[in-house]
């Protein structure tokens, strides 16, 4: 989330890059490393479609007014329900949730929430 966050706020940078430039180095062996890097890249491979599925299931809201840090939360998220099956999607969108506890506003856990079930519930 916090590499997908740099990327979107930071520009082009490469996940060695943002990995370098955060505090998540420092929290990951190579294996973590290297499952990182597959979620930031999977993530921009897939961007449009998953930008628009954020889109069209962000009910009320524009895609401009939703904050970074939830957009990066769901980008992730969104990327994990359609394309990694070896990823529980309630795993997904519980982890979702927690970040957004975290690192969001007040009723970004909520919102977050809502819109990774209407996305769970749309793809299948």
């Amino acid at each position: 989330m916090k590499l997908l966050y740099a990327n979107t706020v930071g520009g082009e940078n490469t996940v060695a890059d943002a990995l370098e430039q955060s505090d998540a180095c420092d929290q990951l062996d190579d294996e973590g490393k290297a499952f990182a890097e597959e979620l930031f890249e999977g993530t921009r491979t897939h961007l449009e479609r998953i930008d628009a599925m954020i889109s069209a299931h962000a009910t009320g809201w524009t895609f401009e007014r939703i904050a970074k840090v939830d957009l990066s939360i769901l980008r992730l998220a969104t990327f994990e329900l359609l394309y990694r099956d070896d990823i529980p999607e309630g795993a997904s969108i519980n982890e979702a949730v927690e970040l957004g506890k975290r690192f969001g506003g007040e009723k970004s856990a909520k919102f977050i929430n809502g819109v990774l079930g209407a996305i769970s519930k749309a793809k299948d």
